[in-house]
């Protein structure tokens, strides 16, 4: 099922996605989903993203071919950072290139898992209980600043750094996932999530043993191989299989 949140007549709303029709839905999406007889068409709405996260957990060095090319060992746990939530925007949105602090900007294609309900201490056999489900994410990076600094705060932290969508899937396998990034039709990364060095599973494990994860809360698993610049006027596509692809402009 893929859900979608949407604003129409200055109201924010959610429905499911079949094709190019949303049926609206009532109630929380994340415990009492109901769908109603009320239908919208794709062209009548702006698709907002998919949830209001209170934090975005992002994860640094997830796929082997990644850490080889930023010249970084591998992992042995889970590289954690943090996104602010300010940096949300949605799909067809632009990201703002920060001029007035960088010259480098990246794109960095990711699977996004959304959280359903409250996570502390989840064992990694548990984990997928908690997840509602995948979407797509664009760590967008300020290269230089993140050679620059100690932190990743100000490279991953501009507003519009954190473009998400289009939908969440519900019935997505997280395993094994096609995945691409497309600078102006041109396809610049390509995997699968197979290739992911920690798993789905044991990030909601291992992060929920850091900190409390809440409903609507976002996980994003990682890049693989292939980040690289944009610039002001591009276009930007990630696109995962079984969810859709998320298209955003550089401004």
């Amino acid at each position: 099922m893929k859900i979608v949140r949407f604003l129409i007549e200055n109201q924010s709303k959610y429905g499911v996605l079949e094709g190019e029709v949303i049926k609206e839905t009532e109630g929380d999406i994340f415990s009492d989903i109901k769908v109603t007889d009320r239908t919208h068409s794709m062209d009548d709405v702006k698709i907002l993203p998919p949830c209001s996260p209170s934090k975005i957990i992002a994860v640094g060095l997830n796929y082997k071919d990644h850490a080889k090319e930023m010249g970084s060992a591998l992992p042995e746990e889970p590289r954690i950072f943090l996104k602010p939530a300010t940096a949300v925007i949605g799909h067809e949105d632009k990201i703002k290139y920060p001029v007035h602090m960088s010259s480098h900007v990246d794109y960095e294609g990711e699977l996004a898992v959304v959280i359903k309900s409250q996570a502390k201490n989840v064992e990694e056999k548990e984990a997928l209980k908690y997840v509602y489900g995948y979407t797509c994410l664009n760590d967008v990076t300020a290269r230089d600043l993140q050679a620059k600094d100690i932190q990743f705060t100000r490279a991953k932290g501009f507003d519009t750094f954190a473009p998400m969508g289009p939908v969440i899937e519900t019935e997505a396998d997280p395993g094994d996932l096609e995945i691409s990034t497309y600078l102006n039709g041109e396809r610049k990364q390509h995997s699968r999530t197979s290739n992911l060095l920690f798993s789905v599973p044991k990030l909601v494990s291992f992060i929920s043993s850091v900190m409390t994860l809440l409903p609507g809360d976002v996980i994003s698993t990682g890049t693989p191989a292939g980040v690289g610049p944009m610039k002001s006027g591009d276009k930007v596509e990630v696109e995962i299989e079984r969810i859709g692809r998320l298209t955003n402009y550089i401004e």
